[in-house]
């Protein structure tokens, strides 16, 4: 398939469509109930969405990136997936593709590094059950070792939770997110930027083994946000330098939509 520019993206020609199609209903009664779920309820995007059996349950995992104060208390819908790329990606899903009831549940949790969700992966990824399961996790790894992360001992976590969760389900969709940092904020200072800079490039070649052996979607969100970032600015997109803006959640959705479309694009029959 092919990619589609980010500069449109950025620049809002996606999302132009999407008044459009906001504003036209003329023809979709002809169309299938799989073609209404593919864009007539009004298609923020312009690439094939992707697909799932029914009431598949996706279960995000991370950081303080992904958690973003999802609601503990699951009673509160209003609130429990938080207001994260989760957030945005459940809801154009859950737009998009409405008959296929997707199940979608956050367990970022705030601070953690990779050992931390390796200590709670029984409970809060494995007996969950997932049919896809996403994670974004390596940022505090970073910030709490400047002097030198221990790759070989964080690969050995991550393969830890990929191993475990493959186990109890072969045929686990797995979606995996490089850790990513901007010279923006406290990270504006060319200093600073570098020795945050210089361990997230140490972790970004685990990313792509582990993405490789274990046949995961590998988003390459450090090279979402420098591309974003030469467009605009990294103010733009993330404030203090680990954490995006509302529009940075964006870009990432829309990376997530489109890779994932991409791997498991969705069947018009």
């Amino acid at each position: 398939m092919t990619r589609l520019n980010r500069r449109q993206l950025m620049r809002g020609g996606v999302m132009a469509g999407t008044l459009g199609t906001l504003g036209t209903h003329s023809g979709t009664a002809a169309m299938t109930p799989q073609q209404k779920d593919l864009g007539a309820q009004g298609s923020g995007y312009d690439y094939p969405r992707p697909g799932f059996k029914r009431g598949s349950r996706l279960v995000f995992q991370g950081d303080s990136i992904t958690d973003m104060k999802w609601g503990r208390n699951e009673k509160d819908r209003n609130h429990y997936l938080g207001h994260s790329y989760v957030y945005l990606i459940a809801s154009r899903l859950g737009v998009d593709l409405p008959r296929v009831g997707l199940d979608v549940y956050n367990r970022g949790m705030s601070g953690h590094q990779v050992r931390d969700l390796r200590d709670r992966w029984q409970r809060d990824a494995i007996e969950l059950k997932p049919d896809l399961l996403s994670i974004l996790v390596g940022v505090n790894d970073v910030g709490r070792h400047l002097s030198g992360v221990d790759v070989a001992r964080w690969e050995q976590d991550y393969r830890f939770m990929l191993d475990a969760s493959r186990a109890d389900n072969p045929a686990l969709r797995l979606v995996l997110l490089d850790p990513f940092v901007l010279p923006s904020g406290r990270l504006a200072k060319a200093d600073a930027f570098d020795a945050w800079r210089r361990q997230v490039e140490r972790l970004l070649p685990v990313l792509d083994r582990l993405a490789t052996d274990f046949d995961a979607v590998h988003i390459r969100t450090q090279q979402v946000f420098d591309d974003a970032a030469r467009e605009v600015s990294p103010e733009h997109w993330i404030w203090d330098g680990v954490h995006p803006l509302p529009q940075g959640h964006e870009l990432i959705a829309r990376e997530w939509i489109r890779e994932v479309s991409s791997r498991w694009p969705a069947r018009i029959e």
